[in-house]
């Protein structure tokens, strides 16, 4: 995408459907009259009185506890500078969606005009009472400094400045796993820093606390070393001032253990990698172009250990490992600060976390059969699931151990509990597929490229990674629409009706034609199919010129089926074809099954589609646990509908006993674990979360998950097709630009399988 196509999708992106990107919803009911005088007079005077009795109490009855403010004074946003607070306003709401997807903390965004370090100070304390955390973002130095120190010292609330302390504890929990690797101790480094801003300073602290000796450490700004006759240097820069002559960088890296990089890319050269000690430790975290291309890095010296803070490289040093969760543990114990206990305690949780097994979903998302700890892969994952329960509990117990936290956890299983809980609806699944299907893309032939969403799902695909597009469709009209958005890139057209088609349009009948001509299909029947495009694009994908093919945005569901379960062979020791849709859940995603194409399926189908919907799940990573839905629980009705689910549960239970599944089972009984465990403890559903619901009927399934997108707005991913034996996929007709990406995703990681499996 061009540099203004770019800039037009990011201001649609923050201006529509409403501006902005975060809003504030209520908690509480407000139906009734009863409600509202409830929720404000005269029923709110109750909790003000008993918080003006014991100002505690403001976290028993109000959102102070689960409400953090992200402050800025735009003084030194992102890449761009002082461009003051409004300006800075679209990232500090990105933050906030940070803060709420990854920890379920709640944020409000505060952007302070002023640049007097004392009238910064004095706002933030008088709305301090508001918030039971601060986050002080893109403030520049030395300012940022004196913000944060005083703030830490006169609020009794947790204050950090991310900027600084972010980049610091991510990047020490991936040196103390280097220094392992590399059989080397702390206290013996020789470290070279380029860059001498608030996170090279924060980041060269900390690693003194990791063991690193001040003597060892030679930090470098923009005009060279820091030198102590150097009179424009800060208090916090003065601290690493050497008293020696100047040097170069190159000359600092001759036998440096350690290189920190925070400040410009491309600045060091593989000869100067060369000359640094064995298994040099490279944390290259300049963005978006690293002091050192990490390919370059690492075809120069085979045993460097590198980090840098791009998501494309191995070991991304990445705030959201940290920020969410350092918040969330000192949040869930009411810490006064955010202190060195605490920072220490989450560097020591990440570093521990890259050692353990690697959850299923993780290895998915990386396209790797396992990660395992070792060079490349030195810090956890932000993908990883586990980041909630290990991250904030040892921040929690730091913050009880130091002697800051108000309310003290008691139930640490309990307390793990919530933590999972708060995951819910922030798409994660979303990323994984997506980053999965970028690991290795493919031919993914767009069947209706010349209606614009298409297209405009075809590009994001490109410009993405996620795939290869091949469209299909009238080439004039493809042309339009690709010079009307901007999709400059190269792709293959094919319009399936013109003459120059007309020898690949013979070659597809043909073979087409050998495999129907005992089923009634004439060699001229299968030559007028293959100038329909589903027929095309079906017959593409069977003789290998495309990996994948997606379509159905403009036509209905069964016109767009009927050619792929013509042309396309099921999988091998498949009976029958199903689909499901994955919905993202405020509870997590979930498979609902079979949501397309079996209208009133058979015990022995019901059976089959759970199957397959649990392999699904699995191929993302997701162990199933699976309810037989019925309007009927466990034998109360003799209806047949309720008889058949009943019948594939104890099929599934004879020969499946590997699966967790159970029913024929109402929804809210499936979904609520207090219901079923208290009227039904015998199911073998009992104390699990159900994620997958396999429905009697075509119709129960397939308005349910209309209903959900629906009316509680859930993204939906599907249907997905199961049991094809070729990755074909159908949209649902209308489909959005956003549900045809994810689809086409879907269809590269189907291919990815089917080649892995073959």
């Amino acid at each position: 995408m061009d540099k203004n196509n770019k800039k037009s999708e990011a201001l649609l992106y923050h201006s529509k459907p409403q501006p902005g990107k975060i809003q504030v919803l209520p908690t509480k009911k407000y139906a009734t009259q009863r409600d509202l005088s409830l929720a404000y007079s005269p029923g709110v005077a109750e909790p003000c009185l008993e918080i003006a009795k014991d100002v505690n109490d403001v976290y028993k009855y109000t959102t102070k506890g689960n409400l953090v403010a992200v402050i800025s004074n735009g003084t030194a946003v992102l890449g761009l500078g002082d461009i003051g607070p409004e300006a800075s306003k679209p990232v500090m709401e990105g933050k906030g969606l940070l803060f709420k997807i990854f920890a379920g903390i709640d944020v409000f965004d505060i952007e302070v005009d002023t640049k007097n370090v004392e009238e910064f100070i004095q706002t933030v304390k008088n709305i301090a009472p508001t918030f039971g955390g601060i986050n002080l973002e893109d403030i520049k130095a030395p300012e940022s400094f004196e913000i944060e120190r005083r703030l830490v010292d006169e609020l009794n609330i947790p204050v950090m400045h991310d900027d600084q302390h972010g980049t610091a504890i991510i990047s020490s929990a991936a040196l103390l796993n280097a220094l392992e690797l590399a059989g080397k101790k702390a206290e013996d480094m020789k470290m070279v820093v380029s860059g001498a801003g608030s996170a090279a300073l924060a980041c060269a602290d900390l690693y003194i606390l990791l063991g690193v000796k001040l003597e060892n450490i030679v930090m470098f700004n923009s005009k060279g070393l820091l030198t102590k006759d150097n009179p424009s240097l800060s208090p916090l820069q003065q601290k690493y001032a050497k008293d020696m002559p100047q040097m170069t960088l190159a000359e600092a890296l001759v036998g440096a253990d350690i290189f920190l990089g925070l400040s410009s890319g491309d600045i060091m050269s593989p000869e100067m990698l060369l000359t640094m000690a064995d298994n040099p430790i490279v944390f290259a975290m300049a963005n978006p172009i690293p002091e050192i291309d990490y390919n370059l890095a690492v075809a120069t010296r085979k045993d460097v250990i590198m980090a840098t803070g791009r998501s494309d490289f191995p070991n991304q040093v990445n705030n959201v490992l940290g920020f969410p969760y350092i918040f969330r543990g000192a949040l869930d114990v009411r810490a006064t600060k955010i202190n060195e206990a605490m920072k220490m305690a989450a560097v020591r949780a990440l570093a521990a976390l890259a050692k353990e097994n690697v959850p299923e979903q993780v290895n998915i998302a990386y396209g790797v059969t396992k990660l395992t700890f070792g060079r490349e892969y030195i810090i956890p994952s932000p993908f990883d699931p586990r980041l909630i329960t290990v991250v904030a509990p040892a921040v929690a117990k730091a913050a009880m151990d130091s002697g800051v936290a108000l309310n003290p956890i008691t139930d640490w299983n309990e307390y793990e509990e919530a933590l999972l809980e708060r995951l819910g609806n922030d798409n994660k699944m979303v990323r994984l597929i997506t980053n999965r299907a970028k690991r290795d893309p493919k031919r993914i032939v767009f069947a209706e490229a010349d209606h614009l969403d298409v297209l405009k799902a075809a590009q994001i695909v490109f410009e993405e990674g996620i795939g290869f597009p091949i469209l299909l469709g009238d080439k004039e009209v493809i042309l339009e629409l690709k010079e009307e958005i901007g999709f400059v890139a190269d792709v293959t057209i094919i319009d399936t009706k013109i003459a120059e088609e007309e020898d690949r349009r013979n070659r597809f009948a043909n073979a087409y034609w050998k495999t129907r001509q005992r089923r009634g299909i004439s060699l001229l029947d299968a030559q007028k199919l293959m100038r329909e495009r589903n027929y095309f694009a079906a017959m593409m994908v069977n003789e290998g010129e495309a990996d994948a093919l997606v379509s159905g945005h403009s036509r209905s569901y069964p016109s767009v089926v009927k050619p792929m379960l013509q042309l396309i062979d099921k999988a091998p020791g498949v009976s029958i074809v199903a689909t499901t849709n994955m919905m993202m859940t405020a509870r997590g995603p979930m498979f609902l099954s079979d949501t397309a194409i079996n209208i009133n399926p058979s015990a022995d189908d019901l059976a089959k589609i759970a199957i397959m919907t649990a392999n699904t799940a699995r191929m993302f990573g997701i162990e199933p646990v699976i309810a037989m839905v019925s309007f009927s629980n466990f034998g109360s009705s003799t209806n047949e509908g309720a008889a058949k689910v009943r019948e594939a549960v104890a099929y599934l239970h004879k020969n499946h006993p590997e699966l967790i599944v159970d029913g024929e089972i109402q929804a809210d009984f499936a979904l609520n674990q207090d219901m079923l465990e208290k009227k039904f403890p015998f199911s073998k559903l009992a104390g699990k979360k159900v994620n997958t619901l396999i429905f009697p009927n075509l119709e129960s399934a397939n308005i349910t998950y209309k209903l959900l997108k629906e009316l509680n707005n859930v993204e939906s991913i599907g249907p997905i097709m199961l049991g094809m034996g070729k990755p074909v996929h159908i949209f649902q007709l209308g489909a959005s630009v956003e549900e045809m990406v994810n689809m086409a995703a879907i269809a590269v990681i189907d291919a990815q399988e089917k080649e892995k499996n073959n």
